[in-house]
């Protein structure tokens, strides 16, 4: 029998060759719960925005599996010991975080499923993987729950500054071709270490994390949540919930059976429970089914259905306003009446073409709990707005809440 090499290379454009230093790593890449991720895009529809934008939540999961390891031969160099299986189960916490996202990631994420988080998901998939795996996640899992006794395994999966984050600016930044989120990796995680079991950054790395800072907030304001990129998401959320009230009162729609399946029924998390099998069918559910099933949709006989539906295919857009304060309900009324006349609409038809709603960007504005460390040559760890010499982070521990309004234009 021929023994197949498992220890193989990715080439990444953000950071060149990429190594699998365990051989579960590759037999979990190759599961077809993790292929999966190759057809649901990581910035769901920003691509209607920026173009180059259509990478995926595979090449995400990939970049944060290379930068964690990066980070452990990091740790491990100044002093700090983190055993061959701890490194694999971290590795493999990294790997499988995303694995839980359904289609577009984030704009659809309480359209298809109800009161259940991509993590939630997530953690469902990793315990299914375990069984299949002989129980070779079970210490992944402790560390994905924050159930281990080394806290900043965790914390570099999930906290301020964990692998996540830290790929995903530099990556998006890339493919969107907005710079100004562009963060220097190298020195980031060079400047890691461990202080009285919490992640931290030696001071000397503090204005690289002063810039990591900011290039979220850029990154929020310039991409994540840019009005148009809203625009579209909204108007794809829209789409599905008019095709589930449409299901839920027997009328017929085309779609996957895996779509069909969330569509006419409601799953929370107790249904994934009682019913393992949903976790399979929620594994055949990716990008392609919702826009195959939108392209159909655009003809259908349901007249806010498919009026949604060619808008997003044709890119048609809400227009959208953003501002400080909430929209007066005179100046929402006056636009509804006009789109109520062009497009005969009810009343109850009618919040789906007209809404406000508001967006947080909360740049740095962590608990107690979850905070970025920075440690002083004296020993000493002090919170980054402490530690900051700029009065910029401290105003960026502000939420700033922004209102905006959507409408087909007129």
């Amino acid at each position: 029998m021929i023994k197949l090499n498992k220890k193989k290379i990715f080439n990444d454009p953000i950071y060149g060759f990429i190594t699998i230093n365990h051989e579960i790593i590759f037999d979990l890449i190759e599961h077809p719960y993790f292929q999966r991720l190759r057809r649901i895009k990581q910035l769901g529809l920003t691509h209607l925005v920026y173009p180059g934008a259509l990478h995926t939540r595979f090449h995400h999961a990939l970049g944060t599996m290379h930068l964690m390891g990066k980070a452990i031969e990091v740790i491990k160099s100044k002093g700090h010991e983190i055993t061959d299986k701890e490194a694999e189960a971290v590795s493999i916490a990294i790997l499988l975080h995303d694995i839980g996202h359904g289609p577009f990631s984030h704009a659809l994420e309480h359209s298809i499923v109800n009161g259940i988080s991509h993590e939630d998901i997530s953690t469902l998939f990793m315990d299914e993987l375990n069984k299949e795996f002989n129980g070779k996640l079970t210490l992944a899992l402790k560390i994905f729950r924050n159930k281990y006794q080394k806290k900043f395994l965790y914390q570099l999966v999930s906290s301020q500054l964990d692998m996540d984050r830290i790929d995903y600016l530099k990556r998006d930044s890339f493919y969107s071709g907005v710079s100004e989120g562009a963060v220097n990796t190298d020195r980031i995680i060079t400047m890691l270490t461990v202080e009285n079991d919490e992640l931290a950054i030696e001071i000397k790395g503090i204005y690289s994390i002063e810039n990591f800072i900011n290039a979220r907030r850029l990154m929020y304001w310039q991409v994540y949540l840019h009005k148009t990129v809203l625009s579209a998401e909204y108007l794809c959320v829209n789409i599905l919930k008019r095709a589930k009230e449409i299901a839920l009162t027997n009328g017929e729609l085309f779609c996957t059976p895996a779509l069909s399946e969330f569509l006419y029924n409601q799953h929370d998390l107790t249904s994934f429970k009682k019913k393992p099998t949903l976790l399979k069918t929620f594994a055949e559910l990716d990008d392609y089914d919702i826009m195959a099933s939108v392209k159909v949709w655009k003809t259908h006989s349901d007249k806010i259905l498919s009026t949604l539906c060619k808008m997003l295919i044709d890119r048609n857009l809400y227009k959208i306003i953003l501002q400080k304060k909430k929209f007066d309900k005179a100046e929402i009324d006056k636009i509804a009446a006009k789109i109520s006349k062009k497009y005969q609409l009810t009343a109850k038809e009618i919040p789906y073409f007209v809404f406000q709603d508001n967006i947080i960007n909360n740049a740095y504005n962590p608990p107690n709990a979850d905070r970025i460390n920075i440690l002083l040559k004296n020993g000493k760890m002090l919170d980054l707005k402490e530690a900051a010499d700029t009065f910029n982070i401290s105003a960026l521990t502000t939420p700033v809440k922004k209102w905006f309004l959507c409408f087909p234009k007129y």
